[in-house]
Formats: structure tokens, sequence, C-alpha cells
């Protein structure tokens, strides 16, 4: 299995670090070409709208979306979820719209504002998930086709699954715990069988 990270900025080295651990091939991916063989692709937290200028920049869009479209799951975390989101609120920063979700940018506020919180996540177990959210975002709306994979103790959603789509307001990569890197490869997996 050789898994992608979308490497032009955020949180590409942690994520890399994980799957790495997990015995997976991972690929830096920062041009094109280094999309090719790819099982799946994982773009990171760090800042929505630098990643969407430095993937234009770079000619990322289009081929990002064929991969997505050959039905390589694609994993968004917190301005990975922003940059798959067909809806942004306020927003018309480039993005490539592939899940259909909307979604409100730093929802919770300044990086003073970031938190950790215990979610439950039944598609992971009956153990909580313990997330990480710095400058998050947050699912406003999900489509027909969308499923929640978790919600704040208030009831707001901050993680779902579209098909070969995912996408977390929370930074998995930043715990011990892999049990989101494992459900991801698992979805590549599936898609190679």
């Amino acid at each position: 299995m050789k898994i992608g990270v979308l490497a032009v900025q955020g949180a590409f080295a942690e994520h890399a670090s994980i799957l790495r651990s997990l015995g997976l091939e991972v690929v830096e991916v920062r041009l094109p070409s280094d999309l090719a063989g790819l099982d799946g692709l994982i773009i990171p937290g760090g800042e929505s709208t630098t990643i969407g200028k430095l993937m234009d920049a770079y000619g990322l869009y289009a081929p990002v979306k064929d991969l997505a479209a050959r039905g390589k799951p694609v994993w968004g975390t917190c301005a990975g979820m922003i940059m798959l989101a067909k809806d942004i609120e306020g927003s018309d920063q480039p993005r490539l719209g592939l899940m259909d979700i909307g979604v409100n940018r730093n929802a919770f506020g300044r990086q003073a504002d970031s938190f950790e919180v215990d979610l439950a996540v039944p598609a992971l177990g009956t153990s909580a998930f313990h997330a990480v959210f710095i400058r998050a975002p947050l699912l406003t709306s999900v489509g027909p086709g969308v499923e929640v994979l978790a919600r704040l103790p208030d009831g707001r959603m901050v993680a779902a699954e579209q098909a070969n789509l995912l996408a977390t307001a929370f930074h998995p990569e930043l715990t011990a715990d892999v049990r989101f890197h494992d459900h991801f490869v698992e979805l590549a997996r599936k898609r190679v069988s």
C-alpha cells in the first residue's frame, strides 16, 4: 500500500510518520507526478487558503480530483476538510469541492481557543477518540450520501465520510491513537481489492 500526504504546507510530517509506523509506503506529494500509483491521499491541517494557492501553483487540483474520481480515498484533516468541502461559508477560496459538505472555517475562534475533547466515534469502536482541535472548522451541512462519524457533546458535526472521502475537523495525527489512520488505510485496502 502506498499512501500520499499532500506536503505543500501544514502537518504533513506527522501524518507521514504515523503511516510509516503502520508499515506503509509514504509519498510526500508536492507535484502531480507524485500522485502516480497512490492508493490514497491525505490532505493535512494547516492554512487552507495557503494550501489552496500552492495546490493551484503546482497544478494539483485536476490530478487530485482525478484520483478521487477513480475511487482512491482522500482524507482531509482540519484545513484538509475545508479543501474537500463543496461549500465554505462566507468564502470563495479555491477548494477541491469533492465532498457534499458545508464548513465554517475557524468555527471555534482563534488559536487560543483551541481545545481537546474525547469523542464517541462508533466506526472506530467503543472507546472514545481523543480529538485535538486547533483553529478548527465545523461541518455545517452534509448531503444525503454523507455519513456523520463524530459529533461534539453538544451535537455539532466534526467528522464525516462519503464513499471514498473522509473529513475530520480535528487532528488525529497529533495523538498516539492511530485508529483514524487505520480506518483510512482500510478504505484504501477495500478499493485495492
